[in-house]
């Protein structure tokens, strides 16, 4: 007996409805357009509970007392049933939730969106959460796996996917469906299904039929259809039992598939032929309830006492038939035709198919067995059935990683091919867009600099589907059809001829996967595992095969990128590869395919060049990975989007990376992974942050600093290399910046003590910057970091000057370098490394080797004078380290030639450091890792530590006798004499004389009496002579030590008159002689040694 329809009722306003069976099936709940659910006992319930949850409710789901609804308000919400008390939101999305489903126990519930996400919630704790990305279009429908392994969600992008709850990734993809921009718009709801209790079929409404995929091995295993049905299937619903499978078309046609045997079973039709866009089967099986989107609900009654018995009839007829050829038992009509019937039970494996994993023995499919056959006692139906219920049969399941969907090929900058209107390719240099609408078919091109060439509108007669756009041409490419091939048309726009354009068909069965532009040629990846190469002209060039197939291209210059699958990713993470070539003059592969980085179970959503021709990608986690030539083509993450999003489901889609200034350009998208192309997106900028640790404190946040300027920075040294001019003054400020940096983490580490630290640092520093390192250790009375700084200025001299040397000077000059300087430069640099224990007259004698060298031998080369001075500072340094650990204590108001405090490096101006471009300074700065623009040389002269204490005054001064001071001052002549090569370079030693500061007089009272004193006391020594002068001088009178002082000013004027009339000092010079801060020192030095021993 058929079923019967019952008439249908109002139940909601105009508009998209949804409805469900309470657990036990005493109550039908419906949602509609009008933001209400409401509760029917029956369909002829006149006052029907009513709920208002929102202003539009897409969809509801009701178990275990929890009613679950998604709402306009881009929740998903919970009230209790039947009260109908709001118990909260569930979880909540960027867009609306389309569709809600529970799970077979009810403690979780699946929900998908329009902002592409499908989230997975648990009931009690909403707070665990799992969340499905991958779909590039709304969501249509999600379903639950009854077994609570797999989720299956279709989508507006064409796909129907599988993914596995626990790791979060695809298993499985289809697709099968007509492609739409919105839920809207699309043809079909594509309400799936999974088979109760076994959860072995998947029900997947296509068109017009209804196709079955096997979970075991995600394969297509049948297809369910109907002459009656003219319109594409929109939902389908299974029954209890699992053995009929109910659908429902847009036309408004409802049909009963036996799932088993493949019959439609059941035919009605909605009474208007309105769109049947929600059903739900009776928990008992006897009925289904269905809803339409003019807000009306129906009811089938009666389903259980035509369906069951039908299919009891088959299948008591298959079984017993072997048994008994009585055919006046059976009702013929039941029977399907003999054909089908064969095929069924015999499939072309030639194995009986095991008809146990249909016929599921649960309280719901007892009806079927019990229904009584005419001449058949009950007992007999039902033994005939049982012994078709066999056991399943045990396979070994496979339990190792899942293999991993490969991503589809793409244009990176472009959006998703089945948009109406779209992006084909957003660069740096302009935006191609397309339009694909009942009214128009066309391609617009905008340049960003319309210098470059203006706007450009062209019809897509073609269909093209990719494009690329460059600063000479825009490239197009189509897709090959049955009838046409693959096509590749390429615009020159900057060809000087009139023929600015030109098309190449591909060899048929071929199809185009991606393509490029560079400077005169373009590239094309193709189906067949193939890059073909034109010129930008049309020339057909080198042809080669891909190890995989092509994921996406990009071109910069004369370099070209290839991402193709190297191999199957597991657990969801992409296997790909990487190819760099130069196809300049010098063809070269750069990187051989070596893996590519993503993130952990994301895919490539981008690839390119920064302006300045870096390769650049960047994967669907958001984070940015820049290639480092410098650590052998090692990709560097320098950046990660996700950081700069608002909500989880916010992205950022990249249109251009920029190394100087440090710029990531983007178009923030809210709730999506694309923009629309109306209205027209805002470019953002981003800035970029390696993730280094501690990047809180300041350690961290100078290292963070340092290493980007380096990476950032790389691109000078690749494209002088390349042949392409550099911006030399940008060079010289990166430099400046990093050698900056690495002067305040030196003055971090020496505060904080870390010695060893500060010679690593000291080690990345130029030779230049390790003066300045010297300088600020001596200041901090560090002498042991100050003597390893200047072996380590020693060697980097050397090998500065070797380079130097290599680079520039004529083989000749090098010959006579080696021949006549290195065995002095041997020499000497042997008496630096033992001069600790040399006696103060080999001093003199290092003087004039030099001065003789510089003369003589090393004319030619600028940095001789650099080497000389470098080994002087050394050896001065070493003297005096040894003469603070000899006597322990230094005079601070002490100035002499080996132990100066305050003066500049000799032959440099104290502005050509880093540590002085830091602050405020009037005189200009030289570029940081050269020499000046002056020709002179950076010269490393270490100081002495400040004392601790006015009792310390002259120890240091008055430590030697009176013949080495005597030695001294000549070693301090002669240095007045040596003049370096150069005409430019003033001489080292006129600033040394310059900066020399006068006598006090303790110290021209201790000379002429220093006879009397040893006289007195013939025992005595140094320290014992010093503390006796001492305390004689304190003995004398005011007026006396007065005029020793005066005496001992009266003594300096001489020398500084010889040496203005000598004129060795250059007007640079003179001016600093004159100022007020060279002066002041001198006097301050000698008022406060007066006054250290005026003191009683």
């Amino acid at each position: 007996m058929p079923c019967e329809r019952k008439p249908m009722r109002y139940g909601h306003s105009e508009g998209h409805t949804d409805v469900c069976f309470d657990d036990e099936g005493k109550c039908i709940v419906t949602c509609g357009s009008d933001g209400d659910v409401r509760i029917w006992e029956s369909l002829d319930d006149d006052d029907p509970k009513s709920i208002n949850v929102g202003e539009k409710v897409y969809s509801v789901a009701l178990k275990n007392g929890k009613l679950v609804t998604a709402v306009s308000n881009n929740t998903v919400q919970i009230h209790t049933f039947p009260e109908g008390d709001p118990d909260g939101i569930l979880t909540r999305f960027t867009t609306n939730a389309n569709h809600v489903t529970f799970n077979s126990s009810g403690s979780r519930v699946a929900a998908g969106s329009s902002d592409f996400i499908v989230k997975i919630v648990e009931v009690v704790d909403s707070s665990q959460q799992k969340t499905l990305r991958g779909h590039d279009a709304p969501i249509l429908s999600v379903a639950l796996d009854p077994s609570d392994e797999f989720l299956a969600s279709s989508s507006c992008d064409g796909s129907v996917t599988v993914w596995s709850i626990e790791s979060q990734t695809q298993v499985a993809q289809w697709k099968i469906i007509q492609k739409s921009s919105d839920v809207s718009n699309a043809k079909s709801l594509c309400r799936l299904a999974w088979q109760p209790h076994s959860g072995k079929l998947l029900a997947v409404p296509v068109d017009l039929t209804v196709q079955l995929y096997d979970k075991n091995t995600w394969t297509h295993v049948s297809t369910l259809s109907d002459d009656l049905i003219t319109q594409v299937v929109n939902v389908v619903v299974w029954s209890p039992c699992g053995k009929f499978l109910a659908a429902g078309t847009v036309g408004g046609n409802l049909l009963i598939w036996d799932v088993e045997a493949k019959l439609c079973i059941e035919r009605q039709k909605h009474e208007k032929g309105f769109t049947v866009c929600g059903m739900a089967w009776h928990p008992s099986g006897v009925r289904i309830a269905y809803t339409d989107t003019e807000g009306c609900l129906g009811l089938l009654e009666g389903v259980s006492s035509s369906s069951p018995s039908s299919s009891s009839t088959v299948q008591s007829t298959k079984v017993s038939l072997p048994f008994s050829r009585n055919d006046s038992l059976i009702n013929s009509d039941m029977l399907p035709p003999a054909g089908d019937d064969d095929d069924d039970l015999m499939p072309a494996t030639g194995r009986p198919r095991n008809r146990g994993s249909f016929l599921d023995d649960d309280d719901n499919s007892q009806d079927a067995g019990s229904v009584k056959l005419d001449g058949v006692p009950e007992e007999d139906g039902s033994s005939a059935i049982l012994p078709a219920v066999g056991p399943a049969v045990s396979r070994p399941v496979y339990e190792g990683p899942m293999p991993t969907q490969p991503q589809r090929a793409f244009q990176p900058g472009s959006t998703p091919v089945h948009l109406m209107h779209r992006f084909m390719v957003w660069n740096s240099v302009g935006i191609v867009r397309g339009y694909n609408d009942d009214q128009d078919n066309a391609i617009d091109v905008e340049f960003h600099d319309t210098a470059v060439h203006h706007a450009m509108h062209l019809t897509n007669t073609l269909g093209h589907t990719m494009a690329d756009l460059s600063q000479e041409a825009v490239l197009l490419a189509c897709e090959g059809t049955d009838e046409l091939a693959s096509k590749i048309q390429c615009l020159h726009f900057s060809c000087w001829d009139t023929h600015k354009d030109w098309i190449v068909d591909l060899p048929k069965g071929e199809d185009v996967r991606a393509l490029c532009l560079g400077q005169g040629w373009a590239a094309v990846a193709t189906s067949a595992l193939m890059v073909r190469l034109f010129s930008i002209g049309g020339v057909q060039k080198e042809i080669f095969s891909l190890p995989g197939a092509a994921v996406c291209m990009a071109g910069h210059g004369e370099q070209l990128l290839i991402v193709y699958h190297r191999g199957t990713g597991f657990d969801g993470d992409q296997a790909l590869g990487v190819q760099l070539l130069q196809l300049g003059s010098k063809r070269r592969q750069v990187i051989h395919g070596e893996p590519l980085p993503l993130s952990r179970k994301s895919y490539l959503a981008w690839l390119g060049f920064t302006a300045e021709g870096t390769p650049c990608c960047i994967d669907s986690e958001g984070v940015v990975r820049m290639l480092n030539r410098t650590l052998g083509n090692t990709w560097t993450p320098v950046c990660n989007t996700r950081d700069s999003c608002k909500s989880r489901s916010d992205h950022y889609w990249v249109v251009g990376v920029h190394e100087n200034p440090q710029q990531l350009r983007c178009i923030p998208c809210k709730g999506s992974r694309f923009p629309p192309t109306l209205p027209r997106p805002a470019v953002a900028v981003l800035p970029f942050n390696l993730p280094y640790c501690q990047t809180t404190t300041e350690k961290g946040q100078m290292e963070e600093q340092y290493w980007r300027s380096m990476l950032f920075h790389n691109h000078f040294g690749f494209l002088s290399s390349s042949g392409y001019e550099i911006d030399s003054e940008g060079q010289s400020q990166a430099e400046k910046e990093q050698q900056e940096l690495l002067m305040k983490m030196f003055a971090l580490s020496c505060k904080l003590e870390r010695e060893f630290r500060c010679v690593e640092l000291a080690e990345m520093m130029t030779h230049s910057v390790v003066t300045l390192a010297i300088r600020y250790a001596s200041r901090s009375r560090r002498m042991a970091l100050a003597q390893r700084l200047s072996e380590l200025a020693l060697e980097k001299a050397n090998q500065f000057q070797e380079e130097e040397l290599e680079e520039e000077e004529p083989t000749y000059q090098r010959l006579a370098w080696n021949s006549g300087g290195s065995r002095q430069m041997s020499s000497r640099q042997a008496q630096v490394e033992n001069g600790c224990e040399e006696e103060e007259e080999d001093y003199p004698q290092e003087e004039q080797m030099d001065a003789e060298e510089s003369t003589e031998t090393r004319k030619p080369s600028k940095y001789a004078s650099l080497l000389k001075c470098i080994k002087i500072t050394v050896f001065k340094f070493i003297k005096l380290h040894t003469l603070l650990s000899r006597e322990g204590r230094v005079n601070p108001f002490k100035v002499s030639g080996a132990g100066k405090s305050s003066s500049s490096p000799a032959g440099q101006p104290r502005t050509t450091n880093v540590l002085d471009s830091m602050t405020v300074s009037s005189r200009k700065p030289t570029p940081l890792g050269g020499t000046s623009k002056q020709g002179k040389a950076p010269v490393l002269k270490p100081l002495a530590p400040k004392p601790k204490s006015k009792t310390q005054a002259t120890l240091l001064q008055m430590s030697a006798s009176k013949g080495s001071s005597k030695k001294l001052e000549n070693s301090q002549t002669e240095a007045e004499k040596v003049k370096p090569a150069p005409a430019a370079t003033p001489p080292a030693s006129v600033e040394n004389v310059e900066n020399r500061k006068p006598k006090t007089g303790f110290q021209l009272w201790l000379e002429e009496n220093r006879k009397s004193i040893l006289a007195d006391n013939p025992d005595f020594e140094e320290m014992d002579v010093i503390k006796e002068g001492m305390g004689r001088f304190r003995t004398l009178s005011a007026e006396e030590r007065l005029n020793w002082t005066e005496k001992a000013k009266g003594d300096s004027d001489p020398k500084k008159r010889k040496r203005e009339d000598e004129g060795q000092v250059n007007e640079q010079m003179e001016s600093d002689e004159g100022s007020a801060k060279k002066k002041k020192p001198l006097d301050t030095s000698a008022k406060l040694s007066a006054f250290a021993f005026n003191k009683e």
